[in-house]
């Protein structure tokens, strides 16, 4: 189990990392943090409404983007309702994928949700109190995720530990919501 606690090394640790990611890009962002060089940029998707799969390496050990593979990406992960797509931002790929490689690397990931349209975003606050106006998923900041054989809890946790974005943890759903907004968590129904 991961611990929690708030100590003046992880602030600091999450400073660091939030203003070598800002400063320097990603290989910075991958020494900071502790992990060396990046890890590989490659994930493994499947949309539970579309039920798609994706296998993609996107990015190479040197920090080089291939635009096919983020496109396909952003297919992945578009708006269920209306079916657009939107140019997702890195940093939550990114943050997503250290998430991937430190729990076991080549999980199937299970998207609920990528993009919204605000389309979307409107008809789900009309349903649920707890969609935010201005959703970071209207803005590609932001993707809720299951990982099969891996507790929601620990999921979670793991989440909290990296401080690289925002963390959400919904239970009852079963998910976790992760941005790449500023550093925040906050548990759902």
């Amino acid at each position: 189990m991961f611990n929690l606690s708030w100590s003046r090394r992880k602030v600091l640790k999450g400073a660091l990392f939030g203003a070598a990611f800002l400063l320097r890009g990603l290989p910075a962002l991958a020494e900071t943090a502790g992990y060396g060089t990046l890890p590989e940029g490659r994930l493994s998707f499947y949309n539970i409404h579309s039920r798609e799969r994706l296998a993609v390496t996107y990015r190479d050990l040197f920090g080089n983007y291939d635009a096919a593979a983020m496109e396909a990406i952003n297919n992945i992960l578009r708006c269920r309702y209306t079916g657009k797509s939107a140019s997702m931002d890195v940093q939550v790929i990114e943050y997503l994928n250290l998430i991937d490689k430190n729990l076991g690397g080549g999980n199937d990931i299970h998207v609920v949700s990528g993009y919204r349209s605000p389309e979307l975003n409107a008809l789900l606050g009309r349903e649920s109190r707890g969609v935010a106006k201005s959703s970071l998923h209207t803005k590609g900041r932001a993707i809720d995720i299951m990982i099969p054989g891996i507790a929601t809890d620990t999921l979670r946790e793991y989440a909290y530990s990296l401080a690289c974005g925002g963390v959400g943890y919904y239970p009852r759903e079963g998910f976790v919501h992760i941005d790449s907004g500023g550093f925040r968590i906050w548990s759902g129904s």
